[in-house]
């Protein structure tokens, strides 16, 4: 019987995985997928998980296939209007750039390297059942049934998690008016590494280079947009930006609308819900994967010492509320993020704009802003 089963193998529950392994401990990885995922969402990894993930050996194959934003420019109807440096973090004086499918990719890696046989692809969790000695985990894997006994059970199934759903059915759900489309281009900007920041009175769009001469752009919409197309994207870049995209590269499109969640209870038993399973926070901004890699940071210790035998009630009870913390203060920089984005007149938004371009020449003020945007 593995000693712990992680549902879910996006970036948190590798993550999860490899920290417990590096441990010792015997652990199972259940994926609803039989492969991995080529598409890439998120994409920027911040200082702080970076050095959770070099503590865990992981860092430098990342880093190595990444891009270093090491700053932030914004721009408004063809004007620089301030920038920004991300190089507060001695460490790591940047925030990464890289594909989720490489970062996948790696962390699986890791784990394989650890345990190959660790990761169970094809198995679709229907349900917990917890008893005295564990839990049992319920499993459509490939058109049967099966069940994985564990001591434990770490959800990192997401957004839509199953097994949130099962112990906090009625966890309400709060929506935003914003909804976005994004596509990743071939990069003709000359703005190379930097991150940009075009904020239009028609609504905000936003760009970020990526490995390969390509670049992510995220336009804010007043709707949401049903069917996606690499022209109409282009068509938004241009029209607001004067940025013109070559719509024939166009290697990943998507459309998404924002809406968060946040558990009152991540320790339900002998079984944690874990990043967005346990809080679903708005995508922009980019904190989402890097807030559930360091709850899995901060998880890993306790449940080794669980596993040894310790009390850790206490500890739990401390990961809860200062995770919770954590993910309140993410969706609230998640917020101020999207309103930052929001449609406003002209002369409105040229006076927000010089204000803002006076405050970030006040070093305390740009200071806290970097701490705020990268996540320290």
């Amino acid at each position: 019987m593995p000693d712990v089963v992680i549902v879910g193998a996006g970036p948190v529950g590798l993550f999860m995985g490899v920290l417990l392994l590096q441990r010792g401990h015997q652990v199972r990885i259940l994926e609803r997928r039989s492969s991995r995922s080529n598409r890439s969402r998120a994409i920027g990894i911040h200082p702080p998980a970076l050095s959770q993930l070099a503590h865990a050996g992981v860092a430098g194959q990342l880093v190595s296939e990444g891009v270093r934003i090491s700053r932030g420019v914004a721009y408004s109807q063809r004007r620089r209007v301030a920038g920004l440096a991300f190089d507060g973090d001695a460490g790591f004086p940047f925030i990464l750039s890289v594909p989720q499918a490489v970062t996948e990719e790696v962390l699986e890696l890791a784990v394989r390297n650890l345990d190959p046989g660790a990761i169970v692809r094809g198995a679709e969790v229907q349900g917990v059942t917890q008893n005295p000695g564990g839990v049992g985990t319920i499993a459509n894997c490939h058109g049967g049934v099966r069940e994985f006994d564990s001591r434990l059970v770490i959800a990192a199934d997401g957004a839509h998690s199953a097994i949130r759903r099962h112990y906090l059915p009625d966890l309400p759900e709060r929506t935003y008016p914003d909804c976005y489309i994004m596509g990743d281009f071939p990069d003709g900007t000359g703005h190379g590494s930097d991150a940009v920041l075009y904020l239009e009175p028609a609504g905000i769009v936003e760009s970020f280079p990526l490995p390969g001469d390509v670049r992510r752009w995220v336009v804010r919409l007043g709707a949401p947009e049903r069917k996606p197309t690499a022209d109409g994207l282009a068509h938004l870049v241009v029209a607001r930006t004067g940025e013109p995209l070559d719509v024939g590269g166009n290697s990943m499109l998507s459309a998404f609308e924002v809406r968060s969640r946040m558990a009152h209870r991540m320790v339900h038993g002998r079984v944690v819900l874990l990043g967005d399973a346990a809080h679903e926070i708005s995508p922009i901004g980019g904190q989402g994967m890097n807030l559930g890699w360091l709850d899995a940071a901060a998880l890993a210790p306790i449940i080794d010492a669980s596993l040894r035998g310790a009390g850790v009630g206490a500890d739990l009870e401390g990961f809860e509320k200062s995770r919770r913390k954590a993910a309140l203060r993410a969706s609230r920089q998640a917020g101020l993020n999207m309103a930052l984005g929001r449609p406003l007149p002209p002369p409105a938004m040229a006076a927000r704009n010089a204000v803002f371009a006076t405050a970030l020449a006040v070093p305390a003020i740009s200071g806290f802003v970097e701490r705020r945007f990268t996540m320290r």
